[in-house]
């Protein structure tokens, strides 16, 4: 230990690639001072690695501006961060525990009486996502919601548009949203893997869409074959490259408004939009798709879905084609008992009243 008194009070002294430094450890006991120089002496080791300096006192605030500040942030996490900034920005980081997560639950319920605890979950995931970030970064020794509990959730069942709904829908979309929700509907695709697909990354000589940007590593750049319906309105405004979807020729970056709108114009039940995902999902299971085909189509990386020898399984390009064209033929089949049910109520003869004598 390189530790002297000067007067009552121990100074720490840290020799470094030949430079001498000192700092007072602003302590008359040994033992505490001890531990400031040894504190001292991993300061300055880290700051000749060029690693950012452990910053005990940051609070959340501090930390989430410098996550967005390297690009970490996506959609999601931007997202919620916009509702967890008002409630955990002045926050130290080292205080949180799970009594400050309880009074975050019981905020979000005041603001939103109906609130879902998996919503809450998706919050909390996020908050636990960037500080995990600060300790990879050093910016944080540990993270305290290291061992956090998402409160237990209990299975919802999701909606399934119908073939009815989905006409009502498109009929009261914009123009825009129309070839997005197709598209949706016929992938399984997520919304920001949509938003983000690239021209150069479509096929049409082969047909095949390469999703550009997954949610998950797993599902980066899988192959979907292209729909017949999907590929020639793909192929009727296709360019060299580019984002897909765009509005006057800027890339779309949210479709809340339009899908609330498109929603209420159409007068059909509530969805979301993540909906269409678990829709494609099931019109593609009754169409007789095999489970494991549907998942390389979707990208699903949930473990509770997978099974130990799904690992040896290997999904190959025939095999989705096949599943298209099975989804296909299900939804032409479909399509023709909607037409004749609608024809057969458009000519139903309406009663005649009778003449008041």
């Amino acid at each position: 230990m390189a530790l002297f008194k000067r007067g009552n009070v121990w100074w720490a002294y840290v020799t470094l690639d030949g430079t001498r430094h000192h700092k007072s450890t602003g302590s008359t006991n040994r033992r505490k001072a001890e531990a400031v120089e040894q504190q001292f002496r991993e300061e300055l080791n880290d700051a000749r690695q060029n690693l950012p300096k452990a910053k005990p006192d940051m609070t959340f605030g501090e930390l989430s501006s410098l996550f967005l500040g390297e690009g970490m942030g996506r959609p999601h996490s931007i997202e919620r961060l916009g509702l967890l900034t008002p409630f955990f920005a002045d926050i130290v980081l080292s205080a949180l525990d799970q009594s400050v997560l309880r009074r975050y639950r019981e905020y979000r319920q005041r603001e939103k009486p109906k609130l879902k605890p998996a919503t809450v979950n998706r919050d909390l995931s996020v908050l636990r996502r960037i500080i995990n970030w600060g300790v990879e970064e050093k910016y944080l020794v540990a993270n305290p919601l290291g061992r956090l509990r998402m409160e237990r959730e209990r299975r919802t069942k999701r909606p399934v548009l119908s073939l009815r709904e989905e006409r009502l829908l498109l009929a009261a979309a914009s123009k825009h949203l129309q070839l997005i929700i197709i598209c949706a509907l016929l992938t399984g695709m997520r919304r920001g893997e949509i938003l983000g697909q690239q021209w150069e990354d479509i096929d049409f000589d082969n047909r095949i869409l390469h999703v550009s940007h997954s949610k998950t590593p797993e599902g980066e750049m899988r192959e979907i074959p292209l729909a017949g319906v999907l590929y020639e309105l793909l192929k009727a405004d296709r360019k060299e490259n580019g984002t897909v979807f765009t509005f006057k020729d800027d890339p779309i970056v949210r479709t809340k408004s339009a899908w609330a709108g498109a929603l209420r114009r159409s007068k059909i039940r509530h969805f979301r939009f993540h909906d269409l995902r678990h829709t494609a999902n099931t019109r593609m299971m009754l169409a007789g798709v095999l489970q494991e085909v549907r998942r390389e189509i979707l990208g699903h990386t949930s473990r509770r879905s997978r099974d130990v020898n799904d690992r040896y399984v290997q999904i190959e390009l025939p095999e989705k084609r096949a599943a298209i064209a099975k989804l296909e033929l299900w939804l032409e089949a479909q399509a023709k008992l909607l037409d004749a049910e609608e024809q057969n109520v458009n000519h139903a003869a309406p009663e005649t009243a009778q003449p008041q004598p």
